[in-house]
């Protein structure tokens, strides 16, 4: 192990409990051991998933957080006696790998529970509101300190949680709590004053306008996090440890708007002077562990840090915090394994919270330890496969079901959470497979078809693996994407693949008796019917390196064109956004973290921006777009074209031909890397 990461490997502890090490893993929606958005029961998959965490050193576990009131048919966690005996058997095989588990604990989401058009509908229509009731009550589940609006819809407001609903949840806490222990847990975590989540709209002034015993004060604020705390303690003794998940500071500057780094803003939640004194309290109160971060729902980005957002972006304020309480606090949020362990042998922080890295590769601790940090598969920051939930304007979640029943998968491991249908099966024919196109579809594909026993072998017409993937990886604040590149290039080698590059197949009948998979990408979909269009400069040339002048009209403002504008605008340019939708970002798969970062910073950096606006003409120095309200002149040095792509297959589909990625559909990484990995098991 490099001595750099020697801090990370130190054992410390929370009460009584001694943790081997630093690193922990902190919990994701989806890695459950009693199920996520289904009945409760002991889940096999998220107990596997857990368990290869700790096998691979990780030092504390948190599964995915447990609604003590199930979303899903209304069951309360501590009623279903026979998965805590399930627990209760499987906790010696974990205890076995020297890692320890606490269980997070949530009361629930309040007005930022993630509302469907299907949850609209049943909320909206009298009938099935009344029907889907016993399974989904949207009103209970949604319920909050004070009526407020839902972060994801404007058709299912937030009512009032009746004091005797609080005290329903406290109570289910520490009977919870008391399952847990004797199943042999050793401690839990309370979800959360964090992130926005119920029992934080409780402390936060712009959501808490109660008048009882549960608003007002600092004191009446936090009284719900409080008391579960002192019910948890009462029930299973003061020496059984409890964390809490918290957002030191909230970033927020009200409903459904948050604030980006470095804006100057008006906090209307947690600000720093009053979470100096809410840490203390709630350590005064019992709280063994603050799990730190920042952010709320509405300012969502600082709790799932996008792309964009600063490498350790949380950890001054959480280092701030740790000068205010005498018991451990962990920080979270694009954590850099360096950073975290001078943090921690600095003494700011006591422990390192990681998340997503774990779904992209669950052995990355033991390949740190082993000095094999050039086979970590690194996770892009993405969100395509673990938390796609998915938001734009006069839209709720727009996130396909299986999705929202399915999270903590990951774009770039098809594996992860899948294992089920995703895994790699010895051929029972070993034989040479031909794949054209060396791009990230090519490369997965072959890495799969090797790890099975066949040969592949790449033709790649250019000079270098990787496709468009190269320049979809260009900007500068993508250095995880180029990661991920670096990754693939060197499997290829590792596995010792045979790869052709500055190698143009023209006719895949040439190796017809090998099955072969064409891999060759999409073509940009160019504006013909615009006058002028021959002036335009595709998205890919910009990316590859191709100039442009100071004002820089972009023809497109999906993720791709509003990914290429906060480049240019980072680059010092001026950015002008044309989009046809009345919204950035406006489609499905993206996540409301990365979207709305995207959309507050182009908002605080007056970015200009043109909505329900149509692209007429190009000209030198200008471009002609309708409106609403008529047609506009805007005068710009340079125009991107960035109006989507189309497959460009070499050849069909056919018997013994395959296509993967986008030359058969044009989608993401995921659907990438997961159509390879799929169409590699067929052969």
């Amino acid at each position: 192990m490099k001595p750099q990461y020697e801090p990370l490997f130190t054992p410390w502890k929370i009460g009584n409990c001694e943790i081997k090490n630093r690193i922990v893993l902190t919990s994701m929606g989806g890695t459950d051991l009693f199920g996520w958005m289904e009945p409760n029961h002991f889940d096999k998959a998220g107990a596997e998933f857990i368990y290869n965490v700790a096998k691979n050193n990780a030092g504390l576990v948190l599964p995915g957080c447990q609604p003590v009131y199930n979303p899903m048919r209304g069951e309360w966690l501590y009623k279903n006696k026979k998965m805590y005996e399930d627990l209760a058997r499987w906790m010696p095989k974990f205890h076995a790998t020297g890692a320890k588990l606490f269980v997070q604990l949530t009361a629930g989401f309040g007005r930022s529970f993630t509302i469907s058009k299907m949850m609209e509908d049943l909320y909206t229509n009298p009938v099935l509101r009344k029907v889907s009731k016993p399974f989904m009550d949207l009103d209970k589940i949604t319920a909050t300190a004070s009526p407020s609006p839902n972060r994801w819809s404007d058709k299912v407001p937030s009512r009032e949680m009746t004091v005797e609903e609080i005290h329903e949840f406290i109570d289910a806490f520490a009977k919870t709590a008391v399952l847990l222990k004797e199943a042999g847990v050793d401690g839990v975590e309370i979800h959360a004053v964090h992130e926005g989540y119920l029992l934080d709209q409780f402390t936060l002034p712009y959501v808490n306008k109660r008048t009882d015993e549960y608003g007002g004060s600092f004191e009446n604020r936090y009284r719900f996090p409080v008391e579960i705390v002192q019910a948890i303690k009462a029930a299973c003794g003061k020496d059984f440890p409890v964390s809490l998940r918290y957002s030191v500071v909230s970033k927020t500057k009200g409903f459904r708007e948050g604030a980006v780094p470095g804006e100057e803003y008006t906090e209307v939640g947690r600000d720093m002077a009053e979470s100096e004194i809410a840490a203390k309290y709630l350590q005064d109160a019992g709280y063994d562990m603050l799990n730190c971060d920042n952010g709320t729902y509405d300012a969502w980005y600082w709790a799932h840090p996008p792309v964009y957002m600063p490498e350790n972006c949380n950890l001054d304020d959480v280092a701030h915090i740790r000068k205010f309480v005498d018991i451990p606090v962990v920080c979270a949020g694009r954590m850099d394994p360096t950073v975290a362990a001078e943090a921690i042998e600095d003494g700011r922080i006591d422990g390192a919270g990681f998340a997503r890295q774990f779904l992209a590769d669950t052995e990355w601790v033991t390949k740190l330890m082993k000095d094999k940090e050039e086979d970590i598969r690194p996770c892009i920051l993405c969100h395509n496969g673990c938390f796609n939930m998915c938001h734009y304007k006069g839209v709720p979640n727009d996130q396909d079901l299986m999705d929202s029943l399915h999270l903590a998968r990951c774009a770039v491991n098809a594996e992860t959470m899948q294992t089920n249908k995703h895994y790699i099966k010895p051929a029972k024919e070993p034989k040479k497979v031909i794949i054209i196109g060396g791009g990230i579809g090519g490369m997965e594909a072959a890495r799969v078809l090797k790890l099975r026993g066949h040969t592949p072998v790449i033709y790649e017409a250019s000079s270098q693996l990787g496709g468009t993937f190269i320049p979809a990886s260009a900007e500068s604040y993508k250095g995880k994407l180029r990661d991920l590149l670096t990754w693939y290039r060197r499997q290829m080698k590792e596995l010792g693949i045979e790869v052709h590059l500055n190698t143009r197949i023209g006719n895949p009948g040439e190796f017809s008796k090998y099955p072969v998979i064409i891999a060759t990408g999409s073509t940009p979909r160019v504006l013909r019917f615009v006058p002028g269009h021959e002036k335009m400069i595709e998205a890919c040339e910009y990316l590859n390196g191709k100039e442009v002048g100071q004002r820089v009209a972009v023809i497109g403002g999906g993720l791709t064109g509003s990914e290429i504008a906060y480049e240019l605008a980072l680059q010092g340019k001026t950015p002008i956004i044309i989009e046809m939708k009345d919204d950035l970002v406006s489609q499905t798969g993206v996540c409301l973290a990365n979207s709305s970062y995207l959309r507050e910073w182009f908002a605080w950096k007056n970015v200009e921006v043109h909505l329900e606006t149509t692209l007429k003409e190009v000209r030198d120095g200008e471009i002609i777009c309708k409106t609403k309200d008529g047609d506009i002149t805007i005068p710009c040095d340079s125009v991107i074209s960035s109006a989507g792509y189309m497959p460009a297959p070499l050849a069909p589909k056919g018997k013994n031909v395959y296509l993967v990625g986008d030359c058969n559909k044009v989608g993401n990484l995921r659907t990438v890397v997961w159509g390879a990995y799929e169409t590699a098991m067929k052969i």
